[in-house]
C-alpha cells in the first residue's frame, strides 16, 4: 500500500522561493509507484492551501504555487484528518526553507498533531536557525568556531557608538554581518571598514530583531552532510568555490558562479575530524534526519564549524543531495531513507509514557 506523503513547501519567509525550488525538485525524484504525493502549499502571507494530488512530476515552480481556487480544504485539522477522524498523510515532509517553517514553529504544530515528519524536531530547528543559540551550544560542546559579536535591535538603536566600538576591538575586517534568524545568505554583507559595517547593520536587521557580526577568516569553505536519527552517517566532504566574495544569495540560486568540489581535496586526517565534529554538533543540537555542516579549513589546516544547516537546498544540485550522491546514496535513496527516519523517530516517541499510573 502506498504512504500518503504531505508536500508542505512554500512559507511565510525570505526564503520561500527556494522552497519552491525544493519541492519541484522533490516531485520530480519521488517515486511514485511508492508514495501519494499531495502539494501543500503556504502562501507568502501565511495562508495553507491543499491542492489536488500529484499524480507526476510538477512541470515547473509556478505549477506549484496554485491559488484558493485549488484548494480542497482550508481548515487546519482537515489538513490533516479526513472527516476529524483518519489521518490522511503517513508522513508530511516540510520542504520549507527560513523563518516560518525551518525554525521549529511548523515542527511544532506537527508534534502537536502527533504528525511523523521529515527532519529535525522543535529544539533542534530553533537552535539550528538562530545563529547565536548555536553557536552557544557549539561553544558547550568544545566545537571551536571564530570570534563573534550579537546584539538585538533595541540595544543598537540605543547604544550604536558603543556596539561599533566592541565589533572593532574584539574583531579584525573584514567582518560578516548576518540575520541571527535566516539563511541561504539573504541578508549577509561583508564589511571591510567602519561605513560598511554600519550598513550592513542596518541591512541585516530588515531580516531580524537580533544580528551577529563574525570575524572575516582567510579559508577554505568545507561541508558535509549527515543523515540518520539515533546513529548518524556522514558524508564525503565538498568544497564551495565561489567566484564572487562570498557564497551570497545569487551565487548559490541564480547566477551558478560556484563551483562545487566533490570530493573535496583535504588531508585524511583533517575530513575525519570533521567527521567527528560533525557528528558532536548534530548531537548537541539533537538533530535528526538531515543537516548539512558547514566549516573553514585554513592553509594550516585548522578547522573551525561555520554552522549547520537544519534544512539545507535540497534540488539534485544542492551541495546536501550531491554529497550523499559522491558517497554512493541517490537523490531518490535520499528521500526514501528521510521518510524511514520519519517513521523511525515518530515510532520511537509513540513509546514515550504521559501519564503517572
Amino acid at each position: 500500500m502506498k504512504k500518503r506523503i504531505g508536500l508542505l513547501y512554500g512559507g511565510k519567509s525570505a526564503e520561500h522561493e527556494v522552497s519552491l525550488s525544493t519541492a519541484t525538485a522533490v516531485s520530480k525524484a519521488i517515486n511514485y509507484d511508492k508514495y501519494e504525493v499531495h502539494p501543500i502549499y503556504i502562501t507568502l502571507d501565511g495562508q495553507w492551501l491543499r491542492g489536488p494530488q500529484l499524480m507526476q512530476a510538477a512541470e515547473s515552480v509556478e505549477q506549484l504555487q496554485f491559488t484558493k481556487e485549488h484548494v480542497q480544504q482550508n481548515n487546519i485539522t482537515e489538513f490533516v484528518l479526513d472527516q476529524g477522524k483518519q489521518a490522511q498523510f503517513d508522513v508530511i515532509f516540510p520542504l520549507l526553507h527560513g523563518t516560518n517553517g525551518e525554525d521549529g514553529t511548523v515542527q511544532g504544530l506537527l508534534e502537536v498533531l502527533n504528525f511523523p515528519y521529515v527532519g529535525n524536531g522543535v529544539l533542534a530547528s530553533a537552535a539550528g536557525m538562530d545563529k547565536v543559540v548555536m553557536k552557544q551550544l557549539f561553544g558547550v560542546a568544545g566545537l571551536k568556531q571564530v570570534p563573534y559579536v550579537y546584539f538585538i535591535r533595541h540595544e543598537w538603536d540605543q547604544h550604536q557608538e558603543i556596539l561599533l566600538e566592541q565589533c572593532q576591538s574584539q574583531l579584525s575586517y573584514p567582518m560578516f554581518v548576518k540575520p541571527a534568524n535566516l539563511g541561504s545568505s539573504v541578508g549577509i554583507s561583508k564589511a571591510s571598514n567602519l561605513e560598511e559595517l554600519k550598513q550592513a547593520i542596518v541591512i541585516a536587521f530588515q531580516y531580524d530583531r537580533k544580528v551577529i557580526v563574525e570575524q572575516g577568516i582567510n579559508a577554505r569553505e568545507i561541508e558535509m552532510a549527515v543523515l540518520g536519527n539515533n546513529n548518524p552517517k556522514v558524508s564525503v566532504a565538498g568544497e564551495i568555490k565561489p567566484m564572487t566574495e562570498f557564497y551570497d544569495y545569487d551565487s548559490k540560486y541564480k547566477d551558478g558562479s560556484t563551483a562545487l568540489v566533490i570530493p573535496a581535496e583535504i588531508p585524511t586526517d583533517v575530513e575525519e575530524t570533521m567527521k567527528d565534529m560533525a557528528i558532536r554538533a548534530f548531537k548537541i543540537l539533537d538533530c535528526a534526519g538531515l543537516v548539512r555542516s558547514d566549516f573553514f579549513v585554513t592553509a594550516q589546516n585548522e578547522i573551525y564549524i561555520n554552522e549547520v544547516n537544519t534544512m539545507p537546498g535540497f534540488t539534485p544540485v544542492s551541495m546536501y543531495p550531491l554529497l550523499w550522491q559522491h558517497t554512493g546514496v541517490s537523490y531518490p535513496q535520499l528521500i526514501d531513507t528521510l521518510i524511514e527516519l520519519a517513521i523511525e523517530r515518530h515510532l520511537e516517541k509513540q513509546q514515550l509514557q504521559y501519564n503517572r499510573d
